[in-house]
């Protein structure tokens, strides 16, 4: 019974918390930095570091024009086989924004993060 009514209590305060995860503008990022959001917009350019360490998804421009970017690090790159395929395309990317040398950008650790509509 016990089990029965955290599970209950953890459906019932679980679920209101992932549809209270915000929509934003690209360009409205930089106001919601170490807020979980999604970024909805269209993907101007994929672009691969020269390095490899990392796969940079400009949104709404292209850099260093873009008010976003979503980066994908070396590490995750093979959970994301079709990054290139996203260009032009409007997608939804859900994480916790923060800065990087001034920049909003969100992490993509998953594929679940990033959703094209």
């Amino acid at each position: 019974m016990r089990r029965l009514a955290l599970a209950v209590l953890f459906a019932t305060t679980a679920a209101p918390v992932l549809a209270q995860t915000p929509t934003i503008a690209p360009a409205a990022a930089k106001d919601h930095v170490g807020e979980q959001v999604t970024v909805e917009g269209v993907v101007a350019e994929v672009h691969h570091a020269a390095s490899g360490r990392a796969t940079f998804i400009d949104i709404g421009g292209r850099y260093p024009n873009n008010p976003f970017a979503a980066v994908i690090f070396e590490s995750g790159a093979g959970k994301f086989p079709n990054v290139d395929a996203l260009n032009g395309k409007t997608v939804d990317v859900t994480g916790r924004i923060r800065l990087y040398r001034g920049a909003p950008e969100i992490i993509l650790n998953d594929p679940g993060q990033i959703k094209t509509k």
